[in-house]
């Protein structure tokens, strides 16, 4: 693909860059990513993806636009009011760069549809607030052999990994992270616990960061490691993150 004047004036601070490059430019704008979840974390993703260029990106949400989700969810505005988050975030991004193909998902997605939300695009990355709807992203993507680059926030913390066991036989996926359903405290939500909005978009960014890494090839993938930010002292930490031999998910990717 050639770019247009447009495109190379939009992208050159990007082009410029010798580890992206027009190739990695071109990767991006051919590119089709899944975000679960248009919130906290979603809204930067979401936004960053879009100046990126990404070519298609999916937004999978069924929840409209509240007065306290304004405080961190920066892709929306007061006249967003009411509207679902898939057609306010749809014209938010659309505004930001045209280039962008966004395709709304208004469901929650379970294990009942996620093979089906999955298997369109080459990238997932979640944001969702609940363990069900990340097992069930989990289990797709290992399914269909898709990358999942994975976060969650709570109040003044954020984590995020990658999953792709079907890039090395030494990686693992969500479910060597957490097996099961965790005990019903786990799934305490912000609204719960409370979140501070600059932390849901410090996340979200270095969220959006990773997928832009795995799409364009360029960095240190974050496969098989969890990263820790404390938005409190502002430090980060990098673990390990081991695959587990008996995961019976990803174990199947193992042993073919």
């Amino acid at each position: 693909m050639d770019f247009t004047d447009e495109q190379l004036e939009r992208y050159a601070r990007h082009i410029v860059l010798k580890e992206v490059g027009g190739e990695g430019q071109k990767a991006l704008l051919k590119a089709r990513v899944l975000v679960i979840g248009a919130g906290g974390l979603g809204s930067p993703l979401l936004l960053y993806l879009a100046a990126a260029g990404v070519g298609t990106i999916g937004i999978v949400d069924d929840d409209r636009v509240a007065l306290s989700n304004l405080q961190r969810q920066i892709v929306y505005g007061t006249d967003d009011l009411a509207q679902r988050k898939v057609d306010a975030a749809r014209d938010r991004l659309q505004a930001l760069n045209p280039d962008v193909k966004i395709e709304r998902h208004i469901l929650r997605l379970d294990e009942t549809n996620a093979r089906d939300m999955v298997k369109d695009y080459d990238l997932v990355a979640d944001g969702s607030d609940n363990f069900a709807t990340r097992l069930a992203v989990n289990d797709a993507c290992v399914a269909l052999g898709k990358t999942l680059v994975s976060a969650a926030i709570a109040s003044y913390d954020g984590q995020i990994a990658t999953f792709k066991p079907h890039a090395g036989k030494g990686l693992p996926c969500y479910r060597c992270f957490v097996p099961d359903l965790p005990g019903e405290d786990a799934d305490r939500t912000c609204a719960d616990t409370g979140i501070l909005g600059a932390v849901a978009g410090v996340v979200g960014s270095l969220q959006a960061l990773e997928v832009i890494k795995e799409i364009t090839g360029i960095g240190d993938s974050l496969a098989g490691k969890l990263m820790i930010f404390d938005g409190l002292s502002m430090r980060t930490r990098l673990i390990s993150l081991p695959k587990d031999p008996d995961c019976p998910v990803c174990r199947k990717v193992t042993e073919q």
